[in-house]
């Protein structure tokens, strides 16, 4: 619990730095490159990133299981293994997709170079091999410079940088500068880690054996952050680029609060597999249960601090971005109902791969389901062209909530143990931290920002911790923590 309080707290301080540095982009992208330009951005990425996060294997979880299991082969050679494997899967999507470009671009691209972002993947998939090796040593803090620091604020200063050198191609020439120097950032610390991988040769069966062994976990990881991703590329088939763009932007900072959850993955698989590894099965469930609450806590409050400012945090970007503060009040809401799936997941993907991938895929394609048949009604019935943001992201919530009832059940079954992550205090909380937000909105917009966002924080974060925090809760606020505690 230790380990968890101190890895959730550094990339904690990472999440407050990526949010500093994500509001700059996005007022950047909003105002000098527009939403149309925006959208068909967005709409590229999503196929990019897809094929990275399948390039990665599910190495980003299962590499702490493959060094906490052998013992016989040197960590170095373990980790080597690891990159070649992310290298062949990248390199083979890279060959696809610039060969057959088309998928990224369903509404056109934005220049002659956006085809560049296709290069993102072999660095992203090294980075997330890298930070994952780098947190099985419970080095943290290499995700938060890489992740929180070099990546954001190198693609903020890039994206305004760029507008005047190459206004057509800014975003993603910017896109791929940003992922490259965090590969760099999250490359040497593993190095330092775990050094160079000597008298070492890769062997096509070992290495087809991992990729067999890790076929679950990838898939896992596909479809999670595929649900975050699969109503903007549904929505990108239906609606016009600026309403990508527009719902683009939602997303961005509506997954906000969901960067406070992977604060405590890169720790918390390791924390797992050791558990796991001396049978302790109770363990692990006060651990999710623990991290869990955490997480929701800290989701709520800033879910809040967002939702309840929400046209003035949109108009930031620019008026035409207004129109998606509805679809941002049901995305901040759906994160939070989420915390529990995501969290029950860090345990099932090591105890049950194969149930948690099929109720994955079910989650996915119940997404998928919902999402057409909406934008269908939405054509049938000759409703307004605006109802298809929040109609996507009501898709997502009812998906998201599904999973988490069904995944925190299933762990608890297997574990012997109740997981669950909701607390009472939760709303005694919320309720007077709604009536400072609405109190906000009253004021001017820039009152509504400096001022409410702050007191929105202030009052939640006080009631939640004298009513809602007990000792073992404010352990993730305590820098030392002696033996005798932990």
């Amino acid at each position: 619990m230790a380990a968890l309080a101190r890895g959730g707290r550094t990339n904690f301080f990472g999440f407050l730095i990526r949010l500093a540095a994500r509001i700059p982009f996005l007022f950047i992208a909003g105002r000098l490159y527009g939403d149309d330009m925006l959208g068909r951005f967005a709409a590229a990425l999503v196929v990019v990133e897809l094929a990275s996060q399948v390039a990665v294997l599910g190495q980003k979880r299962g590499l702490a299981q493959q060094l906490s299991e052998d013992d016989e082969r040197p960590p170095s050679h373990i980790v080597a293994d690891a990159i070649v494997l992310s290298i062949i899967t990248s390199l083979a999507f890279t060959a696809l997709f610039v060969a057959f470009p088309q998928p990224m671009f369903p509404n056109g691209a934005n220049g002659d170079l956006s085809w560049l972002l296709v290069l993102t993947i072999l660095p992203y998939a090294l980075t997330e091999v890298a930070l994952a090796a780098c947190a099985y040593r419970y080095d943290i803090g290499a995700t938060v410079r890489s992740r929180a620091v070099v990546e954001p604020w190198v693609l903020s200063i890039a994206t305004g940088a760029l507008f005047f050198v190459v206004p057509d191609s800014g975003l993603e020439i910017a896109y791929v500068i940003s992922i490259v120097a965090a590969s760099f950032a999250a490359i040497m610390p593993a190095i330092r880690h775990y050094g160079m991988p000597h008298e070492w040769t890769p062997h096509p069966v070992r290495v087809f054996r991992l990729a067999m062994r890790n076929l679950p976990l990838a898939g896992a990881d596909a479809i999670e952050w595929g649900t975050r991703k699969l109503d903007l590329a549904i929505l990108a088939q239906f609606a016009t680029p600026a309403q990508v763009g527009v719902y683009y932007a939602v997303q961005q900072v509506a997954t906000l609060p969901q960067k406070l959850k992977t604060s405590f993955d890169p720790i918390l698989g390791p924390v797992i597999t050791a558990a796991l590894k001396v049978g302790d099965r109770s363990a692990i469930a006060k651990q999710v249960c623990q991290v869990g609450f955490w997480i929701v806590a800290m989701q709520a409050g800033v879910a809040l601090a967002l939702a309840l400012p929400g046209e003035a945090v949109m108009g930031l970007l620019g008026p035409d971005f207004v129109s998606g503060t509805g679809a941002l009040s049901i995305l901040l809401v759906a994160e939070v109902v989420a915390a529990l799936a995501v969290v029950s997941e860090s345990a099932l993907i090591y105890i049950a791969r194969m149930r948690n991938l099929i109720v994955s895929l079910i989650t996915i394609l119940f997404q998928a389901v919902l999402t057409i048949g909406l934008m269908v009604a939405i054509d049938a019935y000759d409703l307004p062209e605006f109802w298809r943001m929040p109609a996507a992201a009501v898709a997502l919530a009812l998906a998201l909530a599904g999973a988490s009832i069904t995944k925190s059940i299933m762990l608890g079954r297997i574990l012997g143990e109740t997981v669950n992550n909701f607390r009472w205090a939760l709303v005694l909380a919320a309720i007077p931290a709604a009536a400072v937000g609405w109190g906000a909105t009253q004021l001017p917009e820039w009152l509504e920002l400096i001022v409410g966002i702050p007191a929105i924080l202030a009052t939640y974060g006080t009631i939640i911790w004298f009513f809602g925090f007990g000792p073992e809760d404010r352990v993730l606020f305590r820098r030392n923590i002696t033996q005798e505690e932990t």
